[in-house]
Order: structure tokens, then C-alpha cells, then sequence
């Protein structure tokens, strides 16, 4: 068996407040027209980011509601605070069932750092976007475009920067293993005067810091639109939604994750065509039953000595249980309307799902290799032992494992499990903070700047950068019109929780666990109380 770790624009924001008086029954309304009651304020103003209280006079006010926490906020003390533009209803009770309904109308942010022409400077402000794959900051090295891709991003970045003055550039500082650690230290010890976007990558640490306020809260800043088609592309911003919250952003199509790799000969030994597998993909009748057949005709003993010598599989059990799960309509942690977390972890999806995966690692995958490496299992579809390897998309592109094999290779989606109705794809990338140590006016800054560059570029506004590394990696035609695309899709992807969760070791508490025989109600009971536990801490740091 194996397992791979993967690796908060100035004009005042005005709140029009009417008072209305709701009665809750016909009968009441004379008694409640008598009533003084009334609140302390009628209209204010504020900035984004500042607050302002209401105060019931005349009765005692015993719930405050808002009508949307994106909008404003208000705890049960009254206090208001405006977080972005737009209009939401503030509602209060009082200890006799009247309610009072105040309407919220908050404005953008003026821009303070425009320029007497109406055109925002940023006055030659340098941006880093730092990572842990880019030249260092002081390389020479400029990568030349490839394409006409490439040249009209330029071009337009290029273009950007002079018009509204400002430097952004990516640099490799942190290496993969600190990244997080880096971020961490930098925001505890207060910053520096460098301006900082970080990529990240989950961690308990980082996990952690979410929960602590460590990452500017993305939802304050009207410069960034999450309804944009580029942020619904992979959707990270509502990975990294907590409450009313947002911390992280990405730009672009995910990167498709888990798929099924295929070894057309061997498919073809065992009387297969290699293509009913894509024409099943396209006619939506590629699933789990499908996939179990097949590979049951695969696995075969060639040699009658009673021992097969290949297999119907061979995997990243990790990769395969977690997408086994969403292909499903599963999940071990999910989020409410709220923004808080849920235990999905005992759903009929989820439990279905873990123990089909233990019914195929008996039957397909409960071999030992003498290879006791922990991607064993690479070699081992390589070398033509196993009919279908199930793993990340990533290992077949350019200078993946599986960019070179000697054999022709197919890639599908994963299977649709019988509690689904589409097929799913995990999207599951890095993403991108900026530091909670940066004030308001800095931060939008920084964030404006990231926005501009990260635009799609005119002409190019569907181009999928994902397919063009999948055309330099070993991928069929078929995979590349049909698979990447699908799996690259906004409505296919998905995204997952329990790896954003402190408290939580997917691997250890439960992924490692599932194998051959694995007794799957034993696992989770284990599990339950501790990640019960770990939902209920977190959420109650949740805003």
C-alpha cells in the first residue's frame, strides 16, 4: 500500500436606517403603535472596516439580525460593522416580540490613492508574489513567451503596471516544506517593507492560522470581485470561507487531480477496446460498476502457477479513497450556508464510498511488491503488472513519472458512484493570502495590483493554461479534447474541507487505515469523536 503527502478606495459608507415597527398578530397593534420604543440612530456613516452600535430606547432589545454578514455584521450587543458594499436588512427583537427593521446600505470605498485625473496610482509600489518554484528575487533570469499566449500577457502586464505604476513580479523565497512557517513568522513578528502576496499550501500551521486572523480578511477589499469567472474557476476562495470571511484567492483554471490512467495494451490482451472507455466518459456511463468489470476482465494469471500476474489495479490509495468519496456526493468535512464546518464523516455517501474502496483493494489491488517504495505503484503500471493505475493528473505531464512510458496511455475521470449524478473532479490547489499585518489602505493596494495581473488577458479570456501543460506531458488526444477539459470544468469540481481543518489528520486517523479487509465502521468510530470535536473547536472561532 501507498500513500502521497502533496505536497482585509475612501468615500464613507452610508447606512440609511429606517425604523419600522412589524407587528406579529392583528391583535397586538395597538399596543405595539403605543410603544416608544425606538433605535438610537437613524442613519450613519462609516468607512469599510469601522463600526457603529444600536441602541433599542424605550425597551430592552433581546436579538440583533442581519440579513447578510457579507454586507454587515452585528453581534448580539448591536454593534454594526460594514464590511463591503451593498444593502442588508438589520433586524432587532425586543422582550415583547416587536420588531424593528433597519435597512443597511453600505458604499464602496473611495480610492484614495487616485490621482487628480481619476486614475489610481500606486504611486511605484513593488509587489512580490512570493513561491517556492519561481527564480530567486535577484535572478536575472526572464523566462522568454512561448506563444502567443504568452506574448499578449506580457504585453498586457506590461501595459498595466505603466498605466496605473506599480512593479509586481513572482519569486521563489520560501522553499515547499517552510512556506507556511515563513508566512507565519513574518505576520507574527509584524511584517516588513516589503509588500507581500505568499503561496501557500495547507498545513496544521496553516490551518491554524486561518483560525487565528493571520490572513487579511479578502472579503473587506471592493477591488476583488468573487463572482468573476476567474475565481469560480477553482473556487479556492471558497475553500478558504470562514464564516463571512475570505482568506485566500487563486486566478485560473484547478489543475485536475485525481483521474484513471489506463494501459491500452493491456486492455487490449484482455479483449478490451481502450476507447469504449472514452465513449463511456462522454455518454455519462462511466462508473464505478463499469470500472470494477473492467478490471476483473484484466486481471488475469498468465502463466496457470495460481498467482496473477496482472492486476486490475494498482494506486495512490490515498488519491483514489478521497475521490472514491466525492464521486460519491460524499465528504468527510463539509460547510454550511454559514460558513461553518460539518461532520460528514458517518454520511450513507461517504461510508458507501470507503467500503467500496476496501471490496477493490481485496480483489484488485491486495498484492505485495518487492518494491516497498511508497509510489511502488508508478513502476509498477509501467511496467505492464496493472491495467489501470488511479492517480493525479499532474504524473503524466511534462517531466511527471509518467511523461514517458513505452506504451500508449489512456486518462479518464474518475467513475460516478451510484449516490451521483455527475462526475466530480477534487480541486484542490495552492493559494495565494496577504498578510493580516497589513493595514487597510495596503492591502487593498496590493490586492488591486494582484487583481490586474491576474486578469485574463482580451482574446484569451477562455484560454485553459492547464491544457497547454497537459500537451507537453504524455496525454492521448482524447484526453486532452475530453478529459482535461471536463475535469477542469467549474461545475465538475469540487472542493474538500478536512485538510483545512486543525485537529484533523486525514492520513493517519483514517486514509492509512482503509486497506484490504479494513474494518470501515471500526475506523470510523474511531475517528468520530475526535473530528466531532475538532469541527465544534473550530467553528467556535469562526465569526
Amino acid at each position: 500500500m501507498s500513500y502521497r503527502r502533496a505536497g482585509g478606495a475612501l468615500a464613507a459608507s452610508v447606512f440609511a436606517i429606517s425604523t419600522v415597527v412589524t407587528p406579529f398578530f392583528e391583535a397586538d397593534v395597538a399596543v405595539k403603535a403605543a410603544t416608544k420604543a425606538k433605535l438610537n440612530k437613524t442613519e450613519t456613516e462609516l468607512v469599510v472596516g469601522e463600526a457603529t452600535k444600536l441602541k433599542l430606547k424605550g425597551a430592552k432589545a433581546t436579538k440583533f439580525e442581519t440579513s447578510d454578514k457579507k454586507i454587515a455584521t452585528v453581534n448580539k450587543s448591536g454593534k454594526v460593522k460594514a464590511k463591503k458594499a451593498g444593502t442588508a436588512t438589520i433586524t432587532v427583537y425586543d422582550e415583547k416580540g416587536n420588531v424593528y427593521k433597519c435597512k443597511v446600505t453600505v458604499s464602496k470605498k473611495n480610492k484614495t490613492v487616485t490621482t487628480h485625473t481619476g486614475n489610481i496610482d500606486l504611486g511605484g509600489m513593488e509587489i512580490i508574489i512570493r513561491d517556492w518554484w519561481s527564480p530567486y528575487p535577484d535572478s536575472t533570469y526572464a523566462s522568454e513567451p512561448q506563444n502567443a499566449y504568452e506574448e499578449s500577457v506580457e504585453k498586457y502586464r506590461e501595459e498595466m503596471m505603466k498605466k496605473y505604476n506599480f512593479k509586481i513580479k513572482e519569486a521563489g523565497i520560501s522553499d515547499w516544506g517552510n512556506a507556511g512557517s515563513d508566512f507565519i513568522n513574518y505576520v507574527t513578528s509584524g511584517g516588513d517593507d516589503n509588500n507581500y502576496v505568499f503561496t501557500l499550501h495547507y498545513d496544521e500551521n496553516v490551518n491554524e492560522a486561518f483560525l487565528s486572523g493571520m490572513m487579511y480578511d479578502l472579503s473587506t477589499l471592493d477591488c476583488l470581485d468573487f463572482s468573476e469567472e476567474k475565481f469560480l474557476r477553482n473556487k479556492v476562495h471558497e475553500k478558504y470561507t470562514y464564516g463571512s470571511s475570505i482568506y485566500a484567492f487563486y486566478s485560473g483554471y484547478s489543475e485536475p487531480r485525481t483521474g484513471v490512467y489506463f494501459n491500452k495494451q493491456v486492455l487490449r490482451n484482455a479483449g478490451i477496446d481502450p476507447d469504449s472507455i472514452y465513449e463511456a466518459q462522454k455518454k455519462g456511463t462511466w462508473t464505478w460498476d463499469m470500472f470494477e468489470k473492467l478490471m476483473d476482465k484484466c486481471q488475469r494469471d498468465l502463466d496457470g502457477d495460481g498467482v496473477d500476474d496482472v492486476y486490475g489495479l494498482t494506486l495512490n490509495e490515498t488519491n483514489m479513497i478521497e475521490m472514491a468519496v466525492a464521486s460519491n456526493g460524499g465528504a468527510f468535512i463539509g460547510k454550511d450556508k454559514k460558513g461553518k464546518f460539518t461532520y460528514e464523516l458517518e454520511s450513507a455517501e461517504t461510508v458507501e464510498a470507503l467500503k467500496w474502496c476496501v471490496e477493490m483493494f481485496n480483489k484488485f489491488d491486495n498484492h505485495t511488491s518487492v518494491d516497498k517504495s511508497w509510489d511502488y505503484y508508478k513502476e509498477e503500471f509501467k511496467e505492464g503488472k496493472a491495467a489501470f493505475m488511479v492517480d493525479l493528473g499532474y504524473v503524466a505531464e511534462n517531466y511527471g513519472e509518467m511523461s514517458c512510458t513505452d506504451f500508449d496511455m489512456g486518462f479518464v475521470v474518475f467513475p460516478k458512484g451510484p449516490k451521483a449524478k455527475n462526475y466530480v473532479s477534487l480541486f484542490d490547489d495552492n493559494f495565494q493570502v496577504i498578510p493580516a499585518c497589513y493595514d487597510a489602505d495596503r492591502a487593498w493596494k496590493i490586492a488591486f495590483a494582484w487583481n490586474l495581473y491576474t486578469n485574463p488577458v482580451k482574446g484569451y479570456e477562455d484560454y485553459n493554461t492547464i491544457i497547454g501543460e497537459a500537451e507537453k506531458g504524455n496525454f492521448d488526444q482524447k484526453a486532452l479534447n475530453e478529459t482535461i477539459p471536463l475535469m477542469s470544468k467549474a461545475k465538475t469540481g469540487v472542493v474538500t474541507y478536512e485538510r483545512t481543518l486543525p485537529g484533523i489528520d486525514i492520513g493517519i486517523d483514517l486514509i492509512w487505515n482503509i486497506m484490504p479487509n479494513a474494518d470501515v465502521d471500526a475506523i470510523i468510530e474511531y475517528c468520530s469523536e475526535k473530528w466531532k470535536k475538532a469541527v465544534n473547536t473550530a467553528n467556535k472561532k469562526i465569526k
